[in-house]
């Protein structure tokens, strides 16, 4: 079987779907070391185990806000305007995939459900650095150099470090397969 590491992010949205907001503050960070699931992470990605779980916390909770200030203040005609498929956030919700681009597939439909951006761009640049070291990138699609610029409001409380530790540890394996990774992580208010 695959390395826990590897699927941290699965385990953490599997983990905690369909959890109100008071289940999840519940959730004990500690149980990874009783269920020795710590032993088996790196220290870096045991710290971003226990930074995305704090960051889910506090968005289960502002969400829980949110939705019960909007249920009091809500009223039909507020409810009309809005469109299927849209967000009342302007939230980022799918992507178009890209034939023969598997690295860059893999990285949005593992970002966009988990930070909901309200922007995401990644620029696939492995053109630019053909015969560099590293340029021959993943074997399948020599896919090896990513620029990402992500606004998230999951990036609230978050200094620089902390949000590319967070991004790394989501993309897990996919990490492992490409060359270099440009972040620029900006919340709602910074973009502004």
């Amino acid at each position: 079987p695959p390395p826990f590491s590897s699927n941290i992010n699965k385990i953490i949205r599997r983990g905690l779907s369909g959890c109100t907001a008071d289940e999840i503050q519940l959730v004990n960070p500690e149980f990874i070391k009783e269920a020795k699931i710590s032993q088996t992470l790196t220290p870096g990605r045991n710290n971003g185990f226990l930074n995305m779980l704090a960051v889910m916390k506090k968005k289960a909770l502002t969400a829980t806000s949110t939705v019960s200030a909007e249920e009091s203040d809500a009223s039909p005609e507020a409810e009309e305007g809005a469109e299927a498929g849209e967000s009342d956030d302007n939230i980022v919700i799918s992507f178009d995939e890209i034939d023969g681009k598997p690295m860059y597939n893999a990285m949005l439909s593992t970002l966009i459900p988990i930070l909901k951006p309200t922007y995401i761009e990644l620029v696939d640049n492995s053109h630019q650095h053909a015969g560099h070291a590293g340029s021959k990138g993943w074997e399948e699609s020599g896919e090896s150099h990513f620029e990402l610029k992500i606004t998230a409001s999951a990036f609230e409380n978050l200094n620089l470090v902390k949000r590319h530790q967070l991004i790394y540890m989501l993309l897990g394996d996919i990490m492992n397969k490409i060359h270099a990774l440009s972040i620029v992580a900006r919340t709602p208010e910074e973009e502004a």
